[in-house]
């Protein structure tokens, strides 16, 4: 088996969390929190490890597995459960799972979940199914386990093990109001109260928290807001939330279909962005990566790659392809946020467009540190492409205080 060495601020978190059978590295994007997760698994030595990941990280896992732990058996979940073995790695997505009920009958396991954010909402199938599970042992795994919103942390604590009610813990730890939403109350977050006692009782459940600049130098950042002229038809369509454009009706009539035309009016359909793009495009040939968010958008970005002779890699729902990325210096990368925000090791590239916005802080954030990771060694480059007085000014101000904007829908403020 290959030996592993580790950088001491690994070893530092496995020596944290030495002889506990529950742990969450809460580690910054890029500090190696898959390394630090084997090895406890490792450790914890259960013949069974079952890792819950996104479908974009299964392969990864996979072969992550296959190169530096050999001596497991390691199979990617498909339809049913094979006959396990002796050291045996199942790597399953979250979207799976909770589907899959021979699950509910596996006991003494390992259950490492990658990126456990994705069970934030307690009512959600995943979340209560994962809570179900009969696990020996359990490995959190994210670089932002609650956005900065430390109301969605509950299910993580039920599964470190510590016993709290969700009404103490709202009434210790988090302020809010109950706001009246159509005759139903609902609790609106405006802040937090006693983090510090928080952090230290969930240091002592198994939590290590490190960020990168306590740990490792990395380059430096340089950001650059990129102002884009607006399109006449975003206007008429604020004003009259009603416009004909490339032969598709868009009708704003409910607070989130008019936020969504909003956002694509600023970016999909705005050709000034495209224009700035293929600029950008134009001036290097270094590796670049492109976050957007809607199908149109990456249709319409692959044109101009195409027409620049750049060669394309691509990440998102239907497809990820990273080939080119790999093989060639002058690649374009398309990303989807959803599918490549997170887990992603891109650090071949120092140059990131964001072409439109997300509304999500995680997946800014998490955005952020595909390229600004453990191995960098240039600076790394953020241009955002910001279309003048749209929504994208509003939302960017958002993401930049680490808020999701879709916060704003309940505020009234859309």
């Amino acid at each position: 088996m290959a030996k592993i060495k580790l950088f001491p601020h690994q070893l530092k978190a496995l020596e944290m969390t030495r002889g506990m059978n529950k742990a969450a590295y809460y580690l910054d994007m890029g500090l190696g929190k898959t390394f630090v997760a084997t090895e406890k698994a490792e450790e914890l030595e259960t013949n069974i490890i079952l890792v819950v990941c996104q479908k974009s990280k299964l392969e990864d896992w996979e072969d992550h597995f296959n190169e530096f732990y050999p001596k497991y058996k390691t199979i990617i979940y498909k339809k049913q459960l094979q006959e396990i073995q002796p050291n045996t790695v199942i790597i399953i997505n979250y979207d799976l799972i909770w589907r899959r009920d021979e699950f509910k009958k596996l006991k003494g396991f390992t259950l490492i979940l990658d990126e456990s954010s994705y069970i934030k909402n307690e009512s959600s199938n995943r979340t209560k199914f994962i809570l179900k599970m009969k696990a020996k042992n359990i490995i959190l795994l994210s670089g932002t386990p609650t956005g900065g919103k430390y109301e969605e942390l509950f299910s993580q604590i039920k599964l470190l093990g510590w016993k709290i009610t969700k009404e103490a813990y709202w009434d210790k730890y988090i302020k809010f109001f109950l706001m009246n939403l159509g005759g139903f109350k609902k609790k609106k977050v405006t802040g937090y109260k006693n983090i510090d006692d928080l952090k230290q009782m969930l240091r002592q459940y198994g939590a290590v928290f490190m960020k990168t600049e306590e740990v490792i130098e990395l380059p430096e950042v340089i950001p650059y807001e990129i102002k884009i002229k607006n399109i006449p038809q975003y206007k008429k369509f604020k004003k009259d939330r009603l416009i004909e454009i490339e032969e598709n009706e868009l009708v704003g009539d409910t607070s989130l279909t008019r936020l969504l035309y909003l956002r694509q009016l600023a970016a999909m359909y705005n050709k000034n962005k495209y224009e700035k793009v293929t600029e950008l495009l134009e001036s290097t040939e270094d590796r670049m990566i492109i976050f957007y968010n809607f199908k149109y958008e990456c249709q319409k970005l692959q044109e101009i790659c195409k027409k620049l002779k750049k060669p394309i890699s691509i990440v998102n729902g239907g497809q990820r392809d990273l080939k080119n990325y790999e093989q060639h210096d002058n690649t374009i990368t398309l990303i989807q946020y959803q599918a490549g925000a997170m887990g992603l090791n891109l650090q071949k590239a120092n140059k990131i467009i964001y072409f439109s916005l997300t509304l999500s802080s995680e997946l800014f954030e998490q955005s952020k540190k595909r390229t600004h990771r453990m191995g960098q060694q240039r600076s790394c480059f953020y241009y955002y492409l910001i279309t003048e007085k749209s929504i994208e000014e509003d939302i960017f101000e958002t993401l930049k205080q680490r808020k999701d904007y879709t916060d704003k829908l309940f505020e009234g403020e859309i």
